[in-house]
Order: C-alpha cells, then structure tokens, then sequence
C-alpha cells in the first residue's frame, strides 16, 4: 500500500461516524491526489483558485471539491458551481455576489460562513457577534441560490491546547446560538461545523466538528 493510502487509512480509522474528511490537496501534485482517490478518499480541499482549476480537470468527475482559502471576490466567478462547497465565505458582500453567480448559473451553491475566533489578526472570517446578528434579522432570506450550511473556522496556531479547545468550543456555540437567533427557527441543512486540521482534529472531533480538513498527516509535508 502506498504512502498516501497508508496515511489515509490511519486518519479514517480515527474518525468517528458523523464526520466527513476534507483531504488538503493545496500544494500536492495530482499523483498524490490519485493515490487518494484510489483508495477511497472524494472529498478534497484546495486554498488557490489557480490551483484549483487544473485538478478539477485532471480528477475524476465524481471527485467532490471544496475550496477552503481566502477567495477574492475578482475570482468567484471561477468556482461559483464548480466547487461543492466554498467553506470560507468571510464577508456578506462575498456572500451575495455568490449567491448572484449562482443564481446566474442555475446552481444552488452550498457554502460555510468563515468565523474568526482565533487570536491571531492575521485570521480572515466574520465576527461572531456579526454572524449571530446576521442569523437575528434573517439576513439568508435575501438569498436566492445559495445554501449556507453551517460554519468554518480555525484555532489559534499555538501549542497551548486549552486555547485551542477554547477556540472550537466558541465555534460550536456559535454555531448552536446562530440555530438559535434564527427568528423562524428554520434553518434546515444548517448543521455543518468545519473545524481541525491534522495538528489538533481530534481536539475538533470532541468539540463537535463535523467536517476535518487534514492535509500533513494524509500527503506529508507541501511540496
């Protein structure tokens, strides 16, 4: 069994029913993404859109592609209904424009909001104070093409776990409060919390994470 495979294997075997792998295939070549693919892996995460674009054409058509970087809004235009899931929407002005794309499209386009609870300035995403007063005036009902499944986020880069498992506890009750604010309780298909990578997943997974993006652990160090 190749090296990939191997590395895919032991992840999986650490995720409990309920949660979905992204692979991070930002900055791998596609023969790694194949070797994957071959054993089993659809789900793959890419961070560049000029990256992004070449793999979605070398893959297999039932490959699954979630785009989980900062996207410029000059560059929607290339994704919009080509990705499953744009997991980093950090704005409500990058929200409508995709849903306007969308809606051009003749998709429906599924999309996570990008929340920052991290400490580091460097960190995109909304404010959760923003995003549960989004959800409180019923700001996705201006929304004609997309679906917003849930939230993204990411924990502070430090070795100090109780700050990492104070960030994915804020993420889960934001995602519980913004259920909650919602003034006509709703919110079907918003049940998704993207959080972990493979430094800290498993710290994701206790907080409630239904979605992990691992990269290292699966490809090895980016090329």
């Amino acid at each position: 069994m190749s090296t990939v495979a191997s590395r895919l294997r032991a992840v999986r075997s650490t995720l409990p029913e309920g949660v979905e792998l992204v692979a991070v295939s930002k900055f791998h070549p596609v023969e790694q993404l194949r070797e994957a693919y071959d054993a089993g892996q659809r789900i793959f995460g890419e961070s560049r859109v000029q990256e992004l674009l070449p793999k979605i054409e070398a893959m297999p058509p039932d490959t699954r592609w979630h785009f989980i970087g900062h996207l410029q809004r000059n560059k929607a235009r290339m994704i919009v209904g080509r990705v499953d899931l744009i997991e980093s929407v950090d704005s409500t002005e990058l929200l409508h424009l995709i849903d306007r794309l969308a809606a051009e499209r003749g998709t429906v386009q599924r999309v996570l909001l990008e929340a920052h609870v991290a400490a580091e300035e460097a960190k995109t995403g909304f404010d959760p104070a923003e995003l549960r007063a989004f959800f409180a005036r019923g700001g996705y009902r201006d929304l004609q093409a997309t679906h917003i499944c849930g939230i993204m986020g990411m924990a502070t880069n430090t070795d100090d776990a109780a700050r990492i498992d104070a960030d994915f506890a804020a993420l889960a009750a934001l995602l519980r409060d913004c259920r909650e604010a919602a003034p006509d309780g709703d919110l079907r298909g918003f049940d998704t919390l993207s959080m972990g990578m493979s430094d800290d997943y498993p710290a994701a997974i206790a907080r409630g994470a239904t979605l992990v993006r691992v990269g290292t652990a699966i490809f090895g160090p980016r090329h």
